[in-house]
């Protein structure tokens, strides 16, 4: 029952929409377009899952840090691009963050939490800010932020539960898993996607 969960897991995960979710305004600015964003472009629920995984394969601290760090920092992203201040390279960094959180995941990168929690956070400021950026004059910032925060912290969530039940015996999958992720942050980056 396991296997077929986790099999599940991994091909709802990989069969992802591969639009890209950002840059141009939504038309509905509120909670329910704030819950919606997250999960309309495979960058943004692979990257948010990932960190959930490769959270749950650190263990310890981790687990909880990296997520928290994670919807904090890309709340404050949000701001920043519902503010109009300069960030460079917003799809560039949404790109790498998916390349290289799943290859901290398809390799098991042990790193100390500090330095996960950092890198995590640094990602998580391009994807709030792709978040605030596209958010249109009229409508509560506030609401549509509480919606992608939430919807972040599921996918957290999800990505947990996935790696703390793959992560002492399924690190094949979770190989394959990462080795996905990257290969499409990669073509995220390259431009195919």
């Amino acid at each position: 029952m396991v296997k077929l969960r986790s099999t599940l897991a991994v091909l709802a995960t990989l069969a992802a929409p591969l639009a890209v979710a950002h840059t141009g305004a939504h038309e509905h600015f509120d909670l329910f377009a704030g819950l919606a964003h997250p999960v309309s472009g495979a960058d943004h629920l692979l990257a948010m899952v990932a960190v959930g995984i490769w959270g749950a394969m650190l263990g310890g601290s981790a687990r909880l840090a990296l997520p928290v760090s994670f919807v904090l920092a890309m709340l404050l992203g949000g701001v920043a691009g519902q503010l109009g201040l300069g960030l460079p390279a917003i799809e560039t960094g949404i790109a790498l963050s998916v390349l290289v959180l799943g290859l901290m995941v398809s390799l098991a990168v042990r790193v100390p939490t500090l330095a996960a929690v950092a890198m995590t956070a640094g990602f998580a400021l391009f994807h709030g800010y792709a978040h605030g950026a596209e958010a249109p004059a009229g409508g509560s910032f506030w609401l549509y932020g509480a919606g992608f925060a939430a919807v972040t912290a599921v996918l957290h969530l999800a990505g947990f539960a996935l790696g703390q039940s793959l992560v002492s015996r399924g690190r094949l999958l979770l190989q394959v898993i990462g080795g996905g992720m990257a290969l499409t942050g990669g073509l995220l980056l390259g431009g195919v996607l």
